[in-house]
């Protein structure tokens, strides 16, 4: 048996793959519990942790959304999309100060992204920036 793969015989390459399909088709609730499955297989895999974070903010689970994110960004501080992400998450908890240095960030490392530019910005304007 691989790391990768759970004594019940799951691959976490392929509940990645299931999950971000469900994610992409508008399912996070479904992706949300695929991609907890392949978490558990693989804890350190950043791009489960981003599916999964992706998922549990559609989900309006802010606060776990927030603990993938900050993880990715822990592991590669220079993950513009982790640090919008995470930044996004934090808007939502109301963290709004906490927000700004992430989204200063991701603009920083990724100057061309006008998303990241419109999140800055939209904390200056109002209180709720949308779409992570």
């Amino acid at each position: 048996m691989t790391p990768a793969t759970a004594d019940s015989g799951e691959d976490a390459y392929d509940l990645f793959r299931r999950g971000a399909f469900f994610l992409a088709s508008g399912h996070p609730g479904q992706a949300a519990l695929l991609l907890a499955r392949a978490e558990r297989l693989e804890p350190g895999k950043n791009s489960i942790r981003e599916a999964l974070g992706r998922a549990y903010y559609a989900l309006g689970d802010f606060e776990r959304a927030t603990a993938r994110f900050a993880a990715i960004v822990a592991d590669v501080p220079t993950n513009d999309y982790a640090h919008f992400a995470l930044g996004m998450s934090l808007v939502r908890l109301g963290r709004a100060q906490e927000a700004r240095a992430h989204f200063k960030l991701a603009q920083a490392l990724s100057p061309a992204s006008q998303r990241y530019r419109v999140a800055l910005a939209g904390l200056a304007g109002s209180s709720c920036v949308r779409g992570a």
